[in-house]
Order: structure tokens, then C-alpha cells, then sequence
């Protein structure tokens, strides 16, 4: 499960591109990957315009049929991966489901800032909401920056290796 605040920007867009590097890797068979708001300020809403434009613009599909909807404690317990946007949507689920398996999700980039603090907001993934174009590609490029490395990780998850 990927989290953001309102599910139609960050968390959406990692869900596609998750979804297709899963496929890619030969375990979209194997892995659910959905995304989750920790606000439900646009629950029902399809994925931002911006962001369906810039997924499509690079070779994606534009996550048509995305629901935004508000993570649930219950959800959480059902996770086997929780991957936050930010530090603070990282806190909100870790209250949430204390117990939840909880990684910001630029942990897995290998070119952001090696921090020691497990929820430090220099790994934010930057909210494009209130910017143009070039935040949308920025916030993408975050996104597939690591997504290669989540799927190494859930590899070894499901191998035990």
C-alpha cells in the first residue's frame, strides 16, 4: 500500500508504477498493490488530471478506475507493506496500527539522502498539488527512482532470501 494525503496525486501514481515494474518483475500475480489517503478530503475522486498526464506521458497507464479513498486501521492490518510519502503520513499510520510495517517509500532510492532517522522528512516525496507540470515529472521521477528497489525488497519478502 502506497499513502499520501489525499490518494489522487503521490500515493496514485506509485501504485501504477508499481504495479507495472510487479508485472515487469514477473509477480503481478503475487503482489496487490493499492494506495490510500490518510485524509478523505477527495475520497471518490479519480487520479489528478496532472499526474494522469504525466504517467501517460511516460509510458503508463493513466490509473483510470482509481478511487480515492482513506487508509482504515483495518487495512493497515492486512498490509505486509506500507510505503508513506512523507514523514508526517508515516506518523499518522504508525498511530493508526502501531504495529503496521511502516518504510518511507524514498528509503528504497538509492540516491536519496541516507538518514538515519526512520521517518525524516529530507525523504519526502514532494506534493505536486499545488504546483505545475515540472512538479508532477519531479514527483514521478521520485517515484520510479525506488520503485526497482520495492520490488527487490518485496522479492526477498515473498523468497524469505
Amino acid at each position: 500500500m502506497t499513502v499520501c494525503t489525499g490518494n489522487i496525486c503521490r500515493s496514485a501514481m506509485a501504485e501504477v508504477v508499481l504495479r507495472e515494474r510487479f508485472d515487469a518483475a514477473g509477480l503481478g500475480e503475487q503482489v496487490s498493490v493499492c494506495s490510500r489517503g490518510v485524509s478523505d478530503e477527495e475520497r471518490g475522486n479519480p487520479v489528478d488530471r496532472r499526474a494522469r498526464a504525466v504517467l501517460v506521458a511516460h509510458g503508463y497507464p493513466g490509473g483510470d478506475g482509481h478511487t480515492a479513498r482513506q487508509v482504515t486501521a483495518a487495512e493497515l492490518d492486512q498490509c505486509d507493506l506500507v510505503l508513506a510519502m512523507t514523514a508526517a503520513h508515516a506518523r499518522v499510520v504508525r498511530r493508526m496500527a502501531g504495529d503496521a510495517p511502516v518504510v518511507m517509500y524514498r528509503r528504497f532510492d538509492p540516491a536519496a539522502p541516507q538518514c538515519g532517522d526512520r521517518d525524516d522528512p529530507r525523504l519526502d516525496i514532494d506534493d505536486p498539488w499545488y504546483g505545475g507540470p515540472r512538479d508532477f515529472e519531479v514527483c514521478l521521477a521520485q517515484v520510479e527512482a525506488g520503485a526497482d528497489e520495492v520490488v527487490a525488497h518485496v522479492r526477498e519478502l515473498l523468497t524469505g532470501q
